[in-house]
């Protein structure tokens, strides 16, 4: 598997802070970008946005429109999950990278990441998605690993996929085989499940339940 620095991509360089903004639009006019890295005399200051910059006087230059600029960043040893992160809470498909220098030293893209993820085992090794939820304050990351485990089940990967004031909702990935045992188990220990398995026999028959049917894990 891949390291997710091999996908760091320094191949458009960066804006600089003499470059005017119709530079800039002429920059997201040619790539799908949603932001692009700015540097001033080689330091990142932060993302111009697309949108911003469409409005903006085209005589201007990059640094009198600084105000407008997005601050985010990932470094070069923030692991996938973290960057991730950073896609998802600034809406962007472009992350700027920088060493623990604070050197700017390319970006990541989007489509890069989720190709990192499709290699990871989670989606690449074959198994079953069971989601399961539970009150915030019951659940236990350690007790899902232990009830797939002990109906020896090989655990690929679980993360929480939602979060309400009461209920958390996890979402486990497991090796083929055994998926009605630990879903019973599941049961036992008073977790809901939200998926359906065509081995859940006992879960085919409440197919008439709505809230059985209309939540599902798109991959």
């Amino acid at each position: 598997m891949n390291e997710i620095t091999d996908f760091l991509n320094s191949n458009i360089k960066a804006l600089r802070t003499t470059d005017t903004v119709a530079d800039a639009q002429d920059l997201f006019a040619e790539y799908p970008f949603s932001h692009f890295p700015v540097l001033e005399d080689g330091v990142y200051i932060g993302c111009a946005g697309a949108e911003d910059v469409e409005l903006m006087d085209i005589e201007k230059t990059m640094d009198e429109i600084r105000f407008n600029f997005e601050r985010f960043f990932v470094r070069d040893t923030t692991i996938w999950l973290d960057v991730l992160e950073v896609f998802a809470k600034n809406e962007t498909n472009v992350v700027p990278v920088l060493n623990e220098e604070n050197k700017y030293i390319g970006y990541y893209e989007i489509t890069d990441i989720i190709k990192f993820f499709d290699q990871t085992p989670f989606l690449k090794e074959a198994g079953g998605i069971v989601v399961v939820e539970k009150g915030v304050l019951e659940y236990s990351m350690s007790e899902v690993a232990q009830i797939v485990e002990s109906n020896n089940g090989r655990l690929l990967g679980l993360f929480v996929s939602e979060i309400t004031n009461d209920k958390v909702q996890i979402t486990v990935k497991i090796s083929l085989g055994g998926l009605s045992e630990i879903i019973q188990t599941f049961r036992r220990y008073n977790y809901d499940i939200i998926t359906e398995h065509q081995e859940d026999a006992y879960l085919n028959t409440l197919k008439d339940r709505s809230d059985y049917l209309d939540k599902y894990l798109n991959i």
